[in-house]
Formats: C-alpha cells, sequence, structure tokens
C-alpha cells in the first residue's frame, strides 16, 4: 500500500502529526511518503527534509510572492503554480493509493490545481482538518467574533487581519471557490481531532463527506509523572503551582485571563506561564514566573507533574494537547468550554467552567488546589486513553479500509 501525505510544514504541530503517522505506518509495512514545501526561511535547520521518502516541492521565491499576492489580495491558495506542478508531477510518480492531506491553508500551494489532480486521478482522499478554514471563506477561527457566515456564505470578514490574513476582503469570492474545489470528491474522507470540529463540518458544504474523529495522542513514555527540581528552582515548596502551557499566547489563549487571576489569588499561590517570549514578559507582572522554552519533552513533563493545577483558559481550539499532556502527568485540568478543549475532560479529572467566567474559574483553581479532590491514578488512566499509539492504530486502519475501498481510474 501506498500513501502520500501533504502539509504545507515539516514543522509545527501539523507536520510533527504528519510526521508521526507516517513513521508508525511504515514499521506496518506500508510505502509511505511525506510532502511540504520549502521553508520560508533560508538555512532553517530541519532533519526531515532531508529524510529518504520526504519531497520538499516549491521555492523560496514562488512562495514570497504567493504571500504577497495572497495577502495583498486575499487569495490564499491562488498562486505557486510551479510549485504545485512539481508537486503533482512528483505524486503522479509515487502513484499513491490514498493521499492524506493535512493543512493547506499557508501561501505556497494552488489549491485548484491540486484538487483537479485528486479528483481526476480516482485516488482515495483522506483531508485530516486542524482547524475551520477549509470551509470559511478566510479564517481558521471565528468563535471569538462569533460569526457564522461560513455556513451559507462569507462576506465582510470580522478579522480579516487574522491568520491566513488580507488586505483586500475577498472572503465571499473564496468561499464560492473553495466550496466549488472541495466539493465532489468521490472518494474522500474527513477526519477531524474533536466532536466539536466534527459537528461544525456537518453543518458546512462539507457536509457530504463522512467525517471519523481521531482524537490527537500524545507520548505517555514521555509525559507522565516525572520527578524534578522545579519547585527547588524557584523557591516554590510550601506555594501551590497554577500553571499555564502555550505556544502562541494571546487573548485566544487567554494571556489576559492569567493576568486578572494574579491579582485575585493570595500570596499560597504562583502562576507559572511556559511558551512566552519577550514580548509577553513586557506584559506580564512581576508576581507571574515566566518560561520561554523548555529544553526538552522531559522538562516540560518536569513542570507539569510539579503543578497542583493546569489552567487552560482557550478562548479558540480544536483540541488542544496541552490538556492531554497536564493529565499524562497526573495534573487536573480546568479549561474553558470552547472548541473540543472539554472533550478530554470529565468530572473525575478536572473542570469545565464558561468561557470568560473568571469568578467560577477562581474558586475551581482555589478547590482543586486546598481539597484535592481528583485521584491520580484515574487522572493517569484517563490520559491512556489518548496515547499517541492507539490513535496512529487508528491512522494505519483507516489507510487499509481506504485502500480496500478505493476505485481508481484506468
Amino acid at each position: 500500500m501506498r500513501i502520500a501525505e501533504i502539509n504545507m510544514v515539516s514543522n509545527g504541530s501539523t507536520g510533527k502529526i504528519m510526521f508521526q503517522i507516517a513513521g508508525f505506518a511504515r514499521c506496518r509495512g506500508m510505502k509511505l511518503k511525506t510532502y511540504s514545501t520549502i521553508p520560508y526561511t533560508q538555512g532553517l535547520k530541519d532533519d526531515k527534509l532531508n529524510c529518504e521518502n520526504h519531497y520538499v516541492f516549491g521555492s523560496r521565491l514562488e512562495n514570497k510572492l504567493h504571500t504577497y499576492f495572497g495577502i495583498l489580495l486575499g487569495l490564499n491558495g491562488y498562486f505557486s503554480h510551479f510549485g504545485t506542478i512539481q508537486l503533482i508531477n512528483d505524486l503522479k510518480s509515487f502513484n499513491p493509493d490514498v493521499v492524506h492531506l493535512h493543512n493547506l491553508h499557508k501561501f505556497c500551494i494552488n489549491l485548484p490545481m491540486l484538487f483537479k489532480y485528486l479528483k481526476s486521478s480516482g485516488v482515495k482522499v483522506i483531508w485530516t482538518l486542524h482547524d475551520c478554514w477549509s470551509f470559511t471563506g478566510h479564517c481558521a477561527h471565528f468563535t471569538m467574533v462569533k460569526c457564522d457566515k461560513w455556513k451559507t456564505g462569507c462576506f465582510k470578514c470580522p478579522q480579516l487581519s487574522a491568520y491566513p490574513s488580507s488586505k483586500i476582503d475577498n472572503t465571499k469570492f473564496m468561499y464560492h471557490r473553495k466550496r466549488k474545489w472541495f466539493s465532489g470528491i468521490d472518494n474522500m474522507v474527513l477526519v477531524t481531532p474533536s466532536k466539536w470540529l466534527a459537528s461544525l463540518v456537518k453543518e458546512s458544504f462539507l457536509g457530504e463527506y463522512p467525517v471519523k474523529i481521531i482524537y490527537n495522542g500524545i507520548d505517555l513514555s514521555i509525559f507522565k509523572p516525572t520527578p524534578g527540581r522545579f519547585r527547588e528552582t524557584y523557591n516554590l515548596e510550601d506555594k501551590f503551582i497554577v500553571l499555564g502551557v502555550a505556544f502562541d499566547w494571546g487573548k485566544r489563549k487567554g494571556l489576559d485571563v492569567f493576568i486578572e487571576l494574579s491579582k485575585r489569588l493570595d500570596g499560597r499561590f504562583q502562576i507559572v506561564l511556559v511558551g512566552t517570549n519577550d514580548c509577553i514578559d513586557n506584559q506580564l507582572p512581576d508576581n507571574i514566573i515566566s518560561i520561554h522554552r523548555t529544553k526538552d519533552q522531559k522538562e516540560l513533563a518536569e513542570i507539569y507533574s510539579a503543578a497542583d493545577v493546569f489552567v487552560n483558559p482557550t478562548r479558540e481550539d480544536n483540541f488542544p494537547t496541552v490538556n492531554l499532556e497536564a493529565l499524562a502527568c497526573g495534573t487536573p485540568v480546568i479549561t474553558f468550554n470552547t472548541g473540543g478543549s472539554p472533550e478530554c475532560i470529565d468530572e473525575n479529572c478536572g473542570v469545565v467552567v464558561g468561557c470568560d467566567d473568571i469568578n467560577s474559574l477562581l474558586g475551581e483553581i482555589i478547590r482543586i488546589c486546598e481539597t484535592k479532590p481528583f485521584s491520580k491514578n484515574y487522572i493517569l488512566n484517563r490520559a491512556k486513553e489518548f496515547d499517541m499509539n492507539e490513535r496512529l492504530k487508528e491512522y494505519v486502519k483507516l489507510y487499509e479500509d481506504c485502500s480496500h475501498s478505493s476505485k481508481r481510474a484506468i
């Protein structure tokens, strides 16, 4: 069986997922080739780009031109002809039984060319949706702006500056173009990492396709209760540690919520934020500990393990793996009732509060830290339900099912 996986980047969370699936499938005897565009930054080191069975398409010049005109004109996916020709020619040479798509919303691929190939080839298609971009005229998330125009047709976008940004509102045009490009594929299955996203897909113009839910998984050999000296290093032996972890801190991830909590929590509590930077530091009060990055995932697991509670006040999210990482280290989770964030939480491992309900959030932090109401063993067992290997098995099974049912064009 021959599988082609396509993601616009080789790094980040979606790139990581692509390579995890590829490695797992190869170990089970599948011939799998991965594809990504050339990095924008010259000299960027990525060992994956030099891997056997990985193809890099496009050029930095074409990507920069696509980015410029895509942002200027609001036309995401209308350029990068030469890079897309390279991609399609290599796909034809590889002759896959299944093409597995991931994120396509970067300024480096020509979408009508790619989907014309997919429709004409008769190849089975799997598309893992990591956000909402595939069925909107522009944006990847719309919860915060309370927009539901995507259900009938986008226009007058309230967040043109959101990624992938645009100077001109061509959302009405792009909505209808995307509906045309992405509809009518005979052999396509959609995958979502959350029930929440699956429900949105069913309301969108992609509702014609079957949807399978495969949750994101985590590596339980890394994220597990891990002793360390985090408390001693920061003199927190007698403190309740309230932890937040994100890698794009801002209002969407609830940075302002932690700032407000720092004003209301008394001296027994210490807020620790991981994934910050110098710009974020300038916004933080002195009583929040800021950690830009950890040296490796083991150190991150030590921080999760040291915390009394993990707080994720995200206002827009599909299925955040940080919740899973905290649970896997034995730490209870509090999250806002937004997107797919609550889906890994039940009444025995954490708490879900209303979005922006700071009073309830504050009360639950104090209650959990003071009373320790959750069984650590239960929390760890709950995390096992999201074992990465089990989730990867689901993808392999989907490949097998798709290959058996695929009707290739002659």
